[in-house]
């Protein structure tokens, strides 16, 4: 258990250790909250055994692979939420998972990774700035993971906004690998997010029938959904517009190589006469015009010049260069 507390009648909280869990000391309490590491052995034991939970729901619990869902199961609710991997050394696009048992005396809280959304509604209980039902529990971590997640998408958004001017700025260069990149981060979270919308409508569709959430409750999951609805909006938008950068990036990086092969193209023909002549007069062979003459050097550089002008005058006048 990483941690636990007990709510009396007055919603006062008492902190639970994992020897309170195994000797059955929470059942005392009107409430409980357990946060659980999911891959833990011991707590999938207490699960399995002694939590009281269904074999279903454990195993929905512990499945490896979930997307975000919230569906009413008996007299509770299996709730799967996903928020920004903020811990060191990780992808931030790489989700994390809080999963979920809600009823109205207990919450059990699992995780793999650590999700500080978790930890910040610890500290609000501690303090005594958060109602400690069920609902307001539940709601306050759906409003962590959704404040974090904002910041993210609105970091991803400077960053396209970042391309964008890089694209636009001609002293500027922009590695082309860095779009396909950015937009397989912003892929991978509106993967996520768009589930997570639904979920969060099912509780605010869903909850006031159950008794478990009070208006109260219902008013921060509505606007944590409408916060969600607002996000997946600005995550399509960062997607469409990463595909748009990619293709400008490829574009622009066409006409490069377009204006390269240009160069060279009008350089092969202002020396294409050049080149004639000068290996026309190259064979050795008896005959060449102007071989003994003193002046036929000179006269010969002379007329290549006129020929080169001659010829930038001419892709001039047809508008080649």
């Amino acid at each position: 258990m990483i941690f636990g507390f007990g709510f009396d009648e007055t919603g006062h909280h008492t902190p639970l250790t994992w020897d309170d869990v195994l000797e059955g000391g929470h059942a005392k309490y009107k409430r409980v909250w357990l946060h659980l590491d999911r891959h833990s052995a011991q707590a999938q034991g207490w699960l399995f055994r002694k939590s009281g939970l269904d074999r279903v729901t454990v195993q929905a619990l512990l499945q490896e692979e979930t997307r975000p869902r919230a569906a009413r199961h008996g007299h509770g609710y299996l709730i799967n939420l996903r928020g920004p991997n903020l811990n060191e050394g990780a992808d931030v696009e790489d989700l994390v998972t809080l999963r979920m048992w809600a009823a109205e005396d207990v919450l059990i809280t699992l995780r793999a990774r650590p999700v500080r959304s978790a930890s910040d509604v610890r500290k609000l209980v501690e303090a005594g700035e958060i109602d400690t039902s069920t609902g307001a529990l539940v709601a306050g971590i759906a409003d962590r993971l959704t404040d974090r997640m904002e910041t993210v998408l609105d970091d991803f958004d400077d960053e396209a906004d970042r391309y964008e001017d890089e694209l636009l700025d001609p002293k500027a260069h922009i590695d082309r690998s860095v779009l396909p990149e950015f937009r397989r981060r912003v892929l991978q979270v509106r993967r996520h997010i768009m589930p997570q919308r639904e979920a969060l409508s099912t509780l605010v569709r869903d909850g006031a029938q159950s008794g478990l959430f009070s208006e109260q409750d219902l008013l921060f999951l509505r606007e944590s959904a409408d916060r969600i609805t607002r996000l997946t909006e600005l995550v399509e938008n960062i997607r469409e517009r990463s595909t748009v950068l990619y293709e400008e990036a490829i574009q622009n990086s066409t006409e490069e190589t377009n204006q390269r092969l240009f160069v060279l193209a009008i350089l092969s023909a202002v020396f294409l006469p050049i080149s004639f002549v000068t290996g026309l007069f190259g064979v050795n062979l008896g005959g060449i015009p102007g071989s003994g003459s003193p002046v036929a050097f000179i006269t010969l550089v002379a007329a290549l010049a006129v020929s080169v002008i001659a010829t930038l005058i001419l892709l001039r006048w047809q508008r080649w260069i």
